[in-house]
């Protein structure tokens, strides 16, 4: 089993310590030159010498087990440096570079249950680790690293093409979904110990996909009474790859079905076809190989662009004059109040999170400075969420690469929807939206070449009237549910009803 993603490194850390062993947790925390792994990369030692993780390719693995076991007897935290600078002349690294490397033994491990639990539930996580071996989630330390939960890979289709794929990606230590419709097939998946398998009746009853950011789909199909359904059910989420098997014919046909079925044109471009680094390998096993280094291609590029600083901008300015029960964002929702609800979000980015509040609003103030918010007061809030934009957007520092704006009276609003908002922020993307009930909203993300157009709103009109001159855009769909905001008491007792179920 392959134990390079953080999940996997901490489900075997986690096991050693159920099995009553004292473990270390070792973070990379600087590269310096050519390094094998990058900064934030973990590995876990147990007391007896097993280890899960890597810092490098073996030319200093071994010592760092030495040096992690040494730490876990002596329960102090180590600081190391290898190659150029280092004490350690004798394990020079052959790229001439440098990696440091903190050993944090016996860390705590509630803190590292609740890491591994974000990353099962397909979440992204936020660590920092402090000179002295404290791991905190969702604070920013001198090293913080985010952490995002596993490739997932979802092949629907049937034959020699389908199975190979789902192999191939099962033995790279990659989460596979095989959806097929031959009960031939089903079976040769479970002789090859592939094990989520779903079986697919009818075109017209699909089973309910969980694409996430994190997911790539396959369509491995020839057959046109499945492909659109399939094809419209992947555009509809979350998935940053959405692929198909098929010549260039092929492809053009399928997405003039799409069209044909009211698919938008922006959506039916998404769709990759002829797939792979080299387009219509005749080979099941030569197709899997090339199919897959193009999804993990798009997935290395996901990340980098997850990767970019995003300014968080918070619009709590509203005067609630429409709620008849006092400050409608001080108002209990689910056992917090409304605010704290919506601003728990920034914590899905690495900021900065500005929040504008109107004046007077001294409490609102309190909360988000509590929530790890920067305030701002904007004294024209009355004059409509267009000023408010603009307030926050003069603090913007230079260095964001994008700014995710939210508002304050969206409570329901989910962590894996600003995920996939941040997903579908790829390269050449001017702005993504929120898409609900065939309306455009926040929560939405505008590059930094958008800010002189932003700062130019007027009124209520806000993000929206931008987001519509522009030519490259994406927009991410909502439940409605989700995407209700609170301005009346009737609204804050349907929100409690949702949450309650």
């Amino acid at each position: 089993m392959f134990q390079e993603h953080p999940q996997d490194v901490l489900t075997a850390l986690l096991a050693w310590h159920d099995d009553g062993q004292r473990t270390a947790l070792i973070v990379i925390t600087e590269t310096k030159g050519g390094a094998v792994r990058s900064a934030g990369a973990l590995m876990a030692v147990s007391e007896t010498g097993a280890s899960a993780g890597y810092v490098s390719g073996g030319c200093i693995d071994e010592d760092v087990k030495l040096q992690a076991q040494a730490a876990i007897r002596s329960g102090k935290t180590k600081a190391l440096l290898y190659g150029a600078g280092s004490p350690f002349t004798d394990l020079p690294l052959p790229c001439g570079g440098a990696i440091s490397v903190l050993i944090v033994s016996n860390p705590d491990i509630d803190t590292l249950e609740s890491m591994h639990q974000q990353l099962n539930d397909r979440r992204s996580v936020t660590v920092s680790f402090s000179d002295q071996g404290e791991i905190k989630l969702r604070q920013r330390d001198t090293r913080t690293y985010t952490y995002t939960p596993k490739l997932r890979l979802r092949i629907a289709g049937r034959g020699a093409d389908c199975l190979a794929l789902g192999k191939l990606a099962n033995a790279s230590g990659i989460d596979v979904t095989l959806q097929l419709t031959a009960d031939t097939d089903i079976a040769a998946a479970k002789s090859a110990e592939l094990t989520d398998i779903q079986k697919l009746d009818t075109p017209t009853a699909l089973p309910k996909a969980h694409d996430d950011p994190w997911t790539a789909f396959v369509l491995m199909f020839h057959d046109s009474d499945w492909e659109t359904g399939l094809l419209r059910q992947a555009l509809s989420g979350q998935a940053f790859y959405v692929g198909a098997v098929g010549s260039q014919i092929t492809h053009e046909r399928r997405c003039l079905a799409l069209l044909d079925a009211g698919t938008p044109q922006a959506e039916v471009q998404r769709v990759r076809g002829p797939i792979g680094v080299i387009p219509s390998m005749r080979d099941a096993s030569m197709l899997a190989i090339s199919t897959l280094a193009e999804i993990v291609g798009a997935y290395h590029d996901t990340l980098v662009t997850n990767s970019a600083k995003t300014a968080v901008i918070l619009l709590a300015a509203g005067a609630s004059s429409r709620f008849e029960a006092g400050d409608k964002l001080l108002a209990e929702l689910g056992g917090a109040p409304v605010l704290q609800r919506s601003s728990k979000l920034q914590s899905l980015t690495d900021g900065p999170n500005l929040a504008v509040i109107g004046p007077e609003q001294p409490a609102r103030a309190e909360l988000l400075r509590k929530g790890g918010w920067t305030v701002f007061e904007n004294p024209n809030a009355k004059t409509g969420q267009a000023s408010s934009l603009k307030t926050g957007l003069k603090h913007v520092p230079n260095d964001a690469d994008q700014i995710l704006i939210l508002l304050a009276d969206m409570p329901l609003v989910p962590d894996a929807h600003i995920n996939a908002l941040i997903a579908a922020m790829q390269p050449g993307i001017e702005a993504v939206m929120t898409k609900s009930d065939g309306t455009l909203m926040p929560p939405a993300i505008f590059s930094k070449a958008q800010i002189a157009d932003l700062m130019a709103v007027d009124g209520d009109m806000g993000a929206k009237g931008v987001f519509k001159t522009l030519r490259n855009t994406r927009t991410v769909q909502l439940d409605p549910t989700k995407a209700m905001d609170i301005d009346a008491v009737e609204d804050l007792e349907r929100a409690q009803e949702l949450i309650d179920g």
